[in-house]
């Protein structure tokens, strides 16, 4: 009976979930990037550096495209590195060879924060803390300063499996150690820890479990239970773990993500309805008392179920979670690889609508604050186009990441001196940074631009929110294709940890006609003439200035794009801009920018909203300069 009215909740939760939500103005929307057996990136196949950054490049902005705004990137698989510098050897991911560095000096890490820096999304460096040897039948391919030939006297083994036992005090200063070497160099916006603790059953290949009874003997520190010894082993990396992040850099978050189900209700009376795996007698990580004791951030948990799934059901396991988050964040980990695969022996997988309506399920509770996706390749593959439906209905607008009061809750300046110049529809906005400041917990990292259609400002309509810069060089934003109505613009200020400043000063902008001598005329500022002559619509600058130069990367982004996308370009120097749009027959169906712009980047909203799916040609021209951009429109 109780099974049954178990399915039956399950079904009116898909059912509930299943109608239309706004998206919320702040939710974290992430994706793992794997980098384990070449698992997400980078491919076997690709060996040369340029390759592994194009590729690289390429998964960044598919999730961009997608509305991912952080990315977990495996820097630390087995006791290796993807990035420079480590105690630890190079990873056998990047070049084929463990111990063998990339070409050119290239490090994978920095890159990957260089390229999300640009796009505004998080980066947080993932670790694996314990595991050493996925197969110690292989061991001889390793390098000869890896760990496990080192000091193995610290493994611990399970089947073919090694890793670093928890029990021994050098190994949790040793974890530490490399851990806070990655957050003293790189300028990372979290540390994550994955699943793997003590080995999981069958582990290695083997039903026989792991013997730390010599470890126990040797460090007891005081327990008599063996259990609790393990669950304290982990306890301790997990709380100095934290203590020691916040002490060297307060702005960098922590987070784990833990196997999904802590305890079953018939185990403990605090546990999930659930009759699965228990992460707290098998792999002994005690990750409610990590909430309670706020040791974490965020917690991630590897939900991967379907909705209604007998033994571990993501509608009973949703709110459990959201019931102990202990005032930190809840992130749902979500199982994009099962979409469409047959696992489980689970039919549900097969329904198009199963990750929307558990992200929708997500919504519906205050302390889950988003999702991560495992894992980046299942956004290419993209079976049953889930990330399709993502980028159109759940993520079709912005989001901002959710705030972290414990942490830090004070906002930053506010920006000033907010103008907008008219040409024709589309409106530019400029802006003025706030002060810096040597405090990097009050630097404005990022600007939000809203648009109203009245003076009341209001900062929790999410629809208003036009764009949200990648960092705090863009002072500048086109808001294209707009109708004949008055708008009102504020911009706001972010802080690392997206504490949102106050609006700056409201700017109205009216691109209605004005009837002047009894002829409508449209309020339009252009650049002032030199001189009574007729001027063309975008005037060519004085001869000494004929170097005027666009930046040869032109991008859009989304694209392709169902609503909107942002056009993106440089100028060396202010110049006349001529920016529009042609159909699939060469005819200009819109005008984005006829006048003068700032020198820097650019940013120019194109609204595609009223457009028929196929491919359009954005060409701008900037005096003898003439580029085309494709940008494709599906619906």
């Amino acid at each position: 009976m109780n099974r049954l009215i178990l399915c039956f909740f399950s079904l009116l939760i898909c059912i509930s979930v299943a109608t239309a939500q706004t998206p919320p103005k702040r939710e974290l929307r992430a994706a793992w990037l794997s980098t384990f057996l070449n698992l997400d990136w980078p491919s076997a196949a690709v060996r040369t550096v340029q390759q592994v950054k194009d590729s690289v490049t390429k998964l960044i902005d598919m999730q961009q495209q997608t509305g991912i705004n952080a990315i977990y990137f495996q820097v630390r698989s087995e006791c290796d590195a993807m990035y420079a510098g480590s105690a630890e050897p190079w990873s056998s991911s990047i070049t084929g060879t463990q111990g063998v560095a990339p070409a050119d000096g290239f490090d994978p890490l920095q890159f990957m924060i260089a390229e999300c820096r640009k796009r505004g999304i998080e980066i947080h460096a993932w670790f694996n803390p314990y595991r050493a040897v996925n197969n110690y039948n292989n061991i001889g391919s390793y390098a000869a300063n890896h760990v496990a030939r080192t000091h193995p006297e610290w493994l611990l083994a399970q089947g073919s499996l090694r890793i670093l036992n928890p029990g021994i005090p050098a190994v949790r200063d040793y974890v530490i150690s490399i851990v806070m070497d990655v957050l003293r160099r790189y300028d990372v916006d979290g540390i994550h820890y994955d699943d793997y603790f003590y080995p999981y059953p069958g582990a290695g290949g083997t039903n026989a479990r792991f013997n730390d009874n010599a470890t126990f003997a040797a460090y007891p520190r005081g327990f008599t239970d063996q259990n609790d010894w393990r669950r304290d082993n982990i306890n301790l990396l997990i709380q100095r773990s934290y203590d020691s992040i916040k002490t060297v850099k307060p702005w960098v978050k922590f987070g784990v993500s833990p196997f999904g189900i802590w305890r079953n209700k018939k185990s403990d009376a605090a546990g999930s309805a659930t009759t699965g795996l228990q992460s707290y007698s098998e792999i002994y990580a005690d990750t409610k008392k990590w909430l309670e004791q706020g040791w974490v951030d965020y917690v991630t948990p590897q939900l991967y179920w379907s909705i209604g799934f007998t033994n571990a059901d993501y509608a009973a396991l949703i709110p459990w979670w959201n019931s102990v988050a202990n005032g930190r964040h809840i992130y749902s980990g979500q199982a994009v690889y099962k979409i469409n695969a047959e696992l489980d022996n689970d039919a549900r997988w097969n329904n198009p609508s199963q990750i929307n309506n558990q992200v929708r399920l997500n919504r519906q509770y205050s302390n889950v604050l988003g999702t991560s996706f495992f894992r980046t390749r299942y956004f290419a593959i993209n079976p049953l186009k889930f990330r399709d439906s993502l980028q159109e209905y759940l993520y079709s607008t912005p989001a901002l990441l959710p705030t972290m009061p414990w942490r830090d809750n004070t906002p930053p300046q506010p920006v000033s001196n907010v103008t907008a110049q008219v040409n024709g529809n589309n409106v530019q906005l400029s802006w003025t940074k706030p002060p810096t400041t040597t405090n990097e917990l009050d630097k404005a990292r990022q600007f939000v631009v809203y648009r109203f259609n009245n003076a009341a400002v209001n900062l929790n309509d999410v629809e208003a929110i036009q764009y949200v810069t990648a960092n705090d060089q863009t002072t500048t934003f086109t808001d294209s294709n707009l109708t004949s109505t008055v708008y009102y613009y504020v911009v706001t200020s972010l802080d690392r940890f997206h504490n949102e400043s106050i609006a700056s000063n409201v700017k109205e902008v009216s691109l209605l006609p004005v009837t002047i001598a009894g002829k409508p005329e449209p309020v339009v500022e252009k650049p002032k003439p030199v001189n009574d002559k007729p001027k063309p619509a975008v005037e060519k600058p004085q001869p000494e200035a004929t170097t005027t130069e666009v930046d040869f990367a032109i991008t859009a982004n989304p694209n392709p794009t169902a609503t909107f996308t942002i056009i993106n370009y440089t100028l060396t120097k202010r110049s006349g801009v001529l920016l529009f749009v042609l159909d699939s027959e060469g005819r200009e169906i819109m005008k984005l920018v006829d006048g003068y712009q700032s020198v820097g980047k650019q940013f120019v909203r194109f609204n595609t909203n009223n457009l028929l799916p196929g491919t359009y040609n954005v060409k701008i021209q900037i005096d003898n300069i003439e580029k085309t951009l494709k940008v494709v429109v599906n619906k």
